[in-house]
């Protein structure tokens, strides 16, 4: 009765967290049993020491989540920008020193926190027109390179490689996934999170913090559908070629198309959507 899922996550697993579920149906309720669902905290993220935003997300890899969101807003750009990434472990407002991060930035780089604050309050709150969020970008990074040309097969072949790394997805079926694919089709690095955008900082900031970015030769893939904001992101770290499991929204085919970033959705059922830029795409 219900939705049925394993129930042997590793007890200190940081992404889900253990919960007593009583399924039902129209018969009737059946008994208790164990289950999981992903943990959602808020993460506060800070640059020398001032606050610059606060997201929800699934704890795990938030150094990585700093580094990536601070890409895609154009504070960092090499890796040398930054000198350490680290809890917040004597803040009052959180005592185990988990959901408060400090970006540490080398003395010579200088950021504009008052415009990254108020780019952050505006776009979560819708307050900026689709024009103009374009325009935004594009002073901020490059359009997309010539990037690689990929096989249609191997695209077709990246969401079940994605889904075979979701360990926190099967456990709880409520985890966006983001994964960094080579041009055969190899996965690099692949991350869970209860928000789909910090899924993918959290694979751009790995990139980041080793040190292999620009990804202008890798693939992305999200688990879900492809926003304005996620296109953003891949655009930042270099990306040329972004793939979804579900539908693209407008902005985001009209991004991709001005950025000359390749588009794909609906990747399932053997075939898929090819919204902007083609020409990456071989036969096969």
């Amino acid at each position: 009765m219900g939705m049925e899922r394993k129930a042997n996550r590793p007890a200190d697993a940081p992404e889900t967290t253990p919960v007593a579920v009583v399924p039902a149906t129209a018969a009737g309720l059946g008994p208790a049993r164990p289950d999981w669902v992903a943990r959602e905290e808020p993460l506060e993220i800070r640059v020398r020491g001032r606050s610059v935003v606060v997201t929800m997300r699934t704890p795990g890899h938030d150094a990585e989540l700093a580094a990536g969101f601070l890409l895609s807003e154009g504070l960092i750009r090499r890796r040398s920008d930054v000198t350490g990434i680290a809890p917040c472990a004597q803040a009052p407002a959180d005592p185990g020193g988990e959901n408060i991060w400090n970006v540490f930035l080398a003395p010579g780089v200088e950021v504009d926190l008052a415009g990254l604050t108020r780019h952050v309050f505006a776009s979560s709150s819708c307050g900026l027109c689709g024009k103009a969020s374009i325009a935004a970008v594009r002073r901020q990074f490059a359009p997309a390179g010539a990037g690689p040309r990929v096989r249609a097969k191997v695209l077709l072949e990246l969401p079940a490689r994605l889904r075979a790394a979701q360990a926190a997805f099967t456990q709880t079926g409520g985890m966006h996934a983001a994964g960094i694919f080579t041009p055969r089709g190899r996965l690099v690095v692949a991350r869970e999170d209860v928000g789909r955008h910090n899924a993918v900082d959290k694979v751009l900031g790995h990139g980041f913090l080793a040190g292999w970015l620009p990804f202008d030769r890798q693939i992305l893939l999200v688990s879900g559908r492809a926003s304005f904001e996620i296109l953003q992101k891949a655009l930042a770290a270099g990306v040329a070629i972004v793939c979804a499991v579900s539908a693209p929204s407008s902005l985001a085919v009209e991004f991709a198309r001005e950025n000359g970033q390749t588009l794909a959705g609906f990747l399932r059922g053997g075939g898929m959507n090819i919204y902007a830029h083609p020409e990456r795409l071989r036969p096969g």
